[in-house]
């Protein structure tokens, strides 16, 4: 599966930004999909993540009631809609990809390439 992640940018503390996920396979339906990011100095972690097959999502703590992740299986693409954006939320973000995964997505099979997002104070 290739991911391509796009979207990412430099906003404002309190600004929003969506990013999208466009997957290769048609298969896509089969994938949980998730975000995880990575900053300057920082492991890669996860974010939150979508279930093949159902709608149960995954959310890490700092991050519920501002991001929204979504996936539109029609058209093979995760999005995550991100508000109230604050300078901690800098980072890299990268999509991800399992098949029959769980939704807390353990050890993805793939990886997007990036983009970056950066939240000024």
């Amino acid at each position: 599966v290739q991911l391509q992640a796009s979207g990412g940018g430099l906003v404002q503390t309190g600004g929003s930004l969506r990013l999208s996920c466009a997957a290769s396979r048609p298969t896509f339906s089969t994938y949980t999909m998730g975000w995880f990011r990575q900053a300057p100095g920082k492991e890669r972690e996860f974010v939150a993540a979508v279930q093949w097959g159902s709608s149960n999502t995954a959310y890490t703590d700092s991050v519920k009631g501002r991001f929204t992740i979504s996936r539109d299986n029609a058209k093979n693409t995760l999005y995550m809609q991100m508000n109230s954006l604050k300078p901690e939320d800098t980072a890299v973000y990268f999509c991800a990809a399992k098949r029959y995964g769980g939704v807390w997505m353990t050890s993805p099979d793939y990886w997007g390439q990036g983009t970056q997002v950066t939240v000024s104070s």
